[in-house]
């Protein structure tokens, strides 16, 4: 199957199935939280990508709706992205680090 076999939108939904599956693959791998808060960030563009895609003209016309709703959704990500760098300076400044590995000093046994 070649892309000049398949529709236009069909690319793009395989494209953001791809984006979002790599999200997802290095949300699973990451234990930096930083990188899992990117790994987040990415998966929420696959969705803006699926949402867009799935707006599609009605009529040989864009509907303007859903691309004000992917434009809200981006606004908000941006902030919760913010804020939750925001939580991970603070998370740095308490513990002295943003990981989730063990550093071994927990008080859970011998």
């Amino acid at each position: 199957m070649t892309p000049a076999t398949l529709g236009s939108a069909t690319v793009w939904v395989l494209a953001a199935a791809a984006v979002f599956g790599v999200g997802l693959y290095a949300l699973i791998l990451a234990r930096h939280l930083l990188r899992q808060l990117l790994a987040v960030k990415v998966m929420g563009s696959a969705v803006f990508l699926l949402l867009v895609v799935a707006a599609g003209p009605i009529d040989g016309a864009l509907d303007g709706i859903p691309m004000a709703l992917v434009l809200t959704g981006i606004v908000v990500a941006v902030s919760a992205v913010g804020f939750a760098l925001a939580l991970l300076v603070r998370l740095a400044d308490v513990t002295g680090s943003i990981s989730l590995e063990d550093d071994g000093g927990g008080d859970d046994g011998p």
